[in-house]
C-alpha cells in the first residue's frame, strides 16, 4: 500500500504549514495535512485556561453546528467536559482518542446526550499542547460516520510532533491578536463556584462530591473506587441526594445543574 506520506498532497500540505503567516493559512494547511492521513469530518482548535472560559481559536464547524456546540459549550457545560479536564491534569498526553479519556459511563450521561450525540459524534482523537502558563491547546479531530481505524490512529499519532508545532504557530499568530483581556475570568469564576457548590444549600459535601462525578458521567463502582467507599454507600448517597434535590433521574439532575449556571 502506498504511503500517504510520499504522496503529493502530504508535500503541499507540509509545504502550506512552513509558508503559512496567518491563522487561516496555518490552519488550512493543518486540515489539508490531516486530510491525507485520516478521513475526519470537521476540526476544532480550542485554548483552555486555567482562570477563564475556554476560547475557540479555529473550527470547521457548520453554523449550526456552531452555535449548537461552542456556543453553548462554552456557556458553562465545558466544566463537565473530559476534555477539559484533561487539559488541566498535569500529565496530560500529547494525544489521545476522546473515548479512552472519558469516565466509565460517559456515553450514558446527559452531558453526551446534549453535547456529542446530537452532533452526531463517532469519534474524536485530540491533540494536547501547553502553550502558556496556565493555557493549554486542544486540537479536535472529529469522525461523525463510523470510528478512526487502527491505521489512521497510527498515522496520527506519528505526526503528533507536526500538529503540536502547527499548534503552537497557530497560537503565536493568535494570542497576540486576541489577548488575555477578551477573557471573562469573572464569568469563569462564577461558573467554576456554581459547579462546586451545587445544592450545598440541601446537599452533605460527601453528596456534593458524587453529584459531581454523576454529571461528569462516572457509575457508580467508579464513584466508589474514587473515593474509596463501598459502591452500596454510593448508591445511598444517591438515593439521598435525588430526594434532597426532588429529582428521580440522570436528565433532572443534568438540567437543574444548566438551570443554574444560566441563573
Amino acid at each position: 500500500m502506498t504511503s500517504p506520506f510520499t504522496q503529493p498532497h502530504w508535500h503541499s500540505a507540509i509545504a502550506g504549514l512552513i509558508a503559512g503567516d496567518s491563522v487561516d493559512e496555518m490552519a488550512a494547511a493543518l486540515i489539508e495535512a490531516l486530510d491525507q492521513v485520516a478521513n475526519h469530518q470537521g476540526t476544532c482548535l480550542l485554548a483552555f485556561y486555567k482562570d477563564a472560559p475556554p476560547e475557540v481559536v479555529h473550527h470547521t464547524l457548520e453554523p449550526a453546528g456552531a452555535r449548537h456546540y461552542l456556543d453553548k459549550y462554552l456557556a458553562g457545560p465545558y466544566l463537565l467536559d473530559p476534555l477539559y479536564q484533561l487539559a488541566a491534569a498535569a500529565g496530560k498526553p500529547g494525544m489521545c482518542r476522546y473515548r479512552d479519556q472519558a469516565p466509565d459511563r460517559f456515553r450514558s450521561s446527559e452531558y453526551y446526550r446534549q453535547y456529542c450525540e446530537r452532533t452526531h459524534l463517532g469519534d474524536e482523537v485530540d491533540f494536547l499542547l501547553d502553550a502558556d502558563e496556565g493555557c493549554t491547546l486542544a486540537f479536535v479531530v472529529a469522525r461523525r460516520r463510523g470510528r478512526f481505524s487502527k491505521a489512521e490512529i497510527l498515522r496520527l499519532a506519528a505526526i503528533e510532533p507536526i500538529v503540536h508545532a502547527a499548534m503552537r504557530s497557530i497560537w503565536n499568530y493568535w494570542a497576540p491578536v486576541h489577548g488575555a483581556a477578551r477573557r471573562d475570568a469573572d464569568l469563569h469564576r462564577r461558573l467554576t463556584e456554581c459547579f462546586d457548590n451545587f445544592g450545598a444549600e440541601l446537599l452533605t459535601d460527601r453528596e456534593r462530591e458524587i453529584t459531581q462525578l454523576l454529571l461528569r458521567g462516572f457509575s457508580t463502582k467508579a464513584i466508589a473506587r474514587q473515593l474509596e467507599i463501598a459502591p452500596g454507600t454510593v448508591m445511598v448517597h444517591k438515593r439521598n441526594l435525588f430526594s434532597k434535590l426532588g429529582i428521580t433521574s440522570q436528565f433532572e439532575l443534568f438540567s437543574r445543574f444548566i438551570d443554574a449556571l444560566s441563573s
